[in-house]
Formats: structure tokens, C-alpha cells, sequence
């Protein structure tokens, strides 16, 4: 029997890392099942060999998908921050 403070996760797929920090650790959004259950998508900090995390929020897609939603809706200038971002990444992938 498992120890209810006991926690499983398994990172089923690594989206991106939206932060690298001095200490090592990253932020980062996966696709990550917790305690067996079902994927989601994950955002927090994780160490570098992904055996310690932060606290942080996990959201199913129709979630993930409503916040996404909001943002673009009450931030138009979201979409011009995403789009030189989204550059700055193909120009970091290039070299």
C-alpha cells in the first residue's frame, strides 16, 4: 500500500522550458501523469535531473486551452510577445 504523502508522477512529454534559472533548476511546461492518473499539461520548476520539483499547476487540455483563450482575448499585444518569441526560439535552435 503507498503512502498517501507519497507522489508518483512520469513526465510523459517534455513541451519546453519556458526559464532556465542560475541555481539549475528550470521552469518548464510537460505533459506529466501524477499518481497514475491521466496526463496533463504541468507547468513548474523542476531541478535538473527532474527529481525535485516546485509547487506549480497542472491544467487538462480544454483548461490550458481557456486560458490561452483569455489571454489572446484581454491581451491583444499577447500575440505580437508570442510571435517574437517564438523567432527568438528559431534563432536559438539555429546555432
Amino acid at each position: 500500500m503507498r503512502n498517501s504523502n507519497e507522489i508518483s508522477f512520469e513526465i510523459i512529454k517534455r513541451i519546453g522550458i519556458i526559464e532556465r534559472h542560475p541555481s539549475g533548476w528550470s521552469k518548464e511546461v510537460n505533459l506529466v501523469s501524477w499518481n497514475g492518473g491521466p496526463a496533463k499539461y504541468d507547468i513548474r520548476d523542476w531541478s535538473d535531473n527532474h527529481e525535485h520539483m516546485s509547487r506549480g499547476v497542472t491544467l487538462t487540455e480544454q483548461e490550458l486551452a481557456r486560458v490561452m483563450n483569455h489571454v489572446l482575448e484581454k491581451t491583444p499585444e499577447m500575440r505580437r510577445i508570442m510571435e517574437n518569441e517564438k523567432y527568438k526560439m528559431q534563432k536559438d535552435i539555429e546555432r
